[in-house]
This record gives structure tokens, C-alpha cells and sequence, in this order.
């Protein structure tokens, strides 16, 4: 990026997010938090303090601001989109919503998915459902982000948008999943891990190259859904190889099941994301097996 952005980051006090705000600042962009406050922002960036569900709070606290690009890593229904198309459309040149591989949660394709898979401008919208109930999003996540994408692809040219459709996230100390964690403890005490009976394979993002694409995505032009996977796919197998090996003596042992619950990287049905927009627009992807390891290893403190 050739001039340095004003860039609004909601959310980002964890994970992702946190990595996002350092490599923005590390490449000289002016960056603005916005969150509840629980926590002070980083050196060398500005917080704004609201609740992203109160437009009222939002817009109070937003004032006459203005910014080129706003990152949301904490949409999560189409009511909330709704509010932010509401509050930052003429506020900023580009909104990036942080959306998710579990949109295309239907999806069973032998080939890797392309955006058009699901077009969020043929998503239908229902702004009645529970939105607000903490345990129905969670239970519809990857619904909540397809209709948010929908609202935001309903409204036109108002505010031009990016959707990046993250992959399944590993990497870094301070995972907060539990998802490789589980694998471990499964390993280290001989007890089986549940696949599905027919499991596939899925495609992954290391926590730093998802950061670093968030902040290549707030300082381009492209517009709609972009799917965001480091090149490859892996499997439950290959992961706990990875965790295996990490664990004296540590050995995998899987347990087919055909209905009920599963591992946590464990799918019956085959969505992994082809990334051929986003590296066509210029980014620069990983391969997955090469950061597996080092990824593995970050999130169960073995990096040594």
C-alpha cells in the first residue's frame, strides 16, 4: 500500500484480531479499535468505546469520524450487519467483514469451493429469528454469516464491501479453541478420537497469514466474497500426526462413527475453499504442510 490508512478495526482484542492491529501499525496505517472497553487498546492505537449492537452507542461514539477502510471481526448476524451498513456507509470507502469457511456448511464437493458456491446477493434474509440469543447464533454461525453477507450484498454501492471467508484457524499460543488441545489430551491418554465414518479433508489458514491477509484485503478495491485458505488441504490424520508427535509416544487411535458427535477438525461433508480469487488479486498464499508443524507445536507451548 503506497499512503498510510486510517483503519477501524472492530473487535480484535484477541487472536486474530490482536495480530490484525500489529501488522497494520507495523506498516504505517493510523489504527482505531472499537470494543467495550474490557481491555486498553495497544500502544499506538486509538479505542473507541461502544456496544456494536447499540446504534445509538455506536454512532455516539464513531462521531464525525471517518476511515478508508473498517475491518469487523465481530458480525455475526444479519442484524448486525444491518446496523453497520446503516451507521458506516458514507463513513469509509470499504468494509471488510471477517466471514467464514461455514458458510458453505451445505456444500459436498469433491472439488475445492469457489465463491460462487453461495452468492449472498441469492440468500434469503430473516431478520425475525432469535438473532439476539446467544446459544441460537452459536448454534447457526455459519447461517448468521451468510446472511450477513446478504445484507451487505443487498445493499449495493451504498458500501462497497469485501467478505473474507476465513478457513479453520490454527496456530499461536493463544488459541483459544481447545480444538488441537482435545486432540492432544485424546493422544496423551490412549482414548479415540471420533471421525465420521467417510471423513474428509478441509482447508486451513495459519493465524498469521490470516492477519496478514486482512490487512493486504483493507487497503484493496475488490468487492464481495473471497475465501482466504493457505493452499492444500488436510485431514483429521495429518493434524494428529502433527499433535503426535509432540507427545512421547504419542499415537492416534480413530473411532469411525456413523452419526453423533465428532472430533473437532472432523467433516462428513467435503467444502474445503479454493483460493484462486484471492491469490488471482495478488496475495500470496502459504502451502499448509509446511506451517502445520510450527503451527502444532506454538499452540501446545512446544515451540522451543
Amino acid at each position: 500500500m503506497e499512503k498510510a490508512l486510517e483503519v477501524l478495526v472492530i473487535g480484535g482484542n484477541r487472536y486474530v484480531g490482536k495480530r490484525l492491529i500489529a501488522r497494520l501499525l507495523a506498516e504505517g496505517h493510523r489504527v482505531t479499535v472499537l470494543n467495550r472497553g474490557s481491555s486498553p487498546p495497544p500502544a499506538g492505537v486509538a479505542q473507541l468505546v461502544a456496544d456494536r449492537d447499540d446504534e445509538r452507542s455506536l454512532t455516539g461514539a464513531l462521531g464525525s469520524r471517518v476511515f478508508d477502510a473498517v475491518v469487523d471481526q465481530v458480525c455475526y448476524t444479519p442484524h448486525q450487519a444491518a446496523l453497520a451498513r446503516r451507521v458506516f456507509s458514507g463513513r469509509t470507502r470499504r468494509y471488510v467483514l471477517t466471514s467464514t469457511v461455514e458458510v458453505y456448511e451445505y456444500e459436498d464437493s469433491p472439488a475445492l469451493v469457489r465463491e460462487t458456491a453461495v452468492d449472498p446477493a441469492t440468500v434469503a434474509v430473516d431478520l425475525g429469528l432469535p438473532w439476539d440469543d446467544p446459544a441460537f447464533r452459536e448454534a447457526r454461525y455459519g447461517e448468521g454469516k451468510r446472511q450477513a453477507e446478504a445484507v451487505l450484498a443487498a445493499d449495493g454501492p451504498a458500501l462497497p464491501y469485501a467478505a473474507v471467508r476465513v478457513a479453520h484457524v490454527l496456530g499461536g499460543a493463544d488459541d483459544f479453541t481447545g480444538r488441537l488441545a482435545h486432540y492432544a489430551e485424546r493422544i496423551r491418554i490412549g482414548e479415540p478420537i471420533a471421525v465420521p465414518a467417510r471423513n474428509r479433508p478441509a482447508t486451513y489458514v495459519y493465524v498469521e497469514e490470516i492477519a496478514r491477509f486482512l490487512a493486504w484485503a483493507a487497503g484493496e478495491d475488490f468487492t464481495g466474497p473471497v475465501n482466504a485458505a493457505s493452499h492444500g488441504t488436510l485431514t483429521t490424520e495429518e493434524l494428529c500426526e502433527a499433535v503426535a508427535a509432540h507427545l512421547p509416544g504419542g499415537r492416534a487411535v480413530f473411532e469411525p462413527v456413523e452419526v453423533g458427535e465428532v472430533s473437532p477438525f472432523s467433516f462428513r461433508r467435503s467444502y474445503g475453499m479454493d483460493n484462486a480469487r484471492a491469490t488471482g488479486l495478488g496475495f500470496t498464499f502459504t502451502d499448509a504442510r509446511q506451517w502445520l508443524p510450527h503451527a502444532v507445536a506454538e499452540t501446545l507451548g512446544k515451540d522451543d
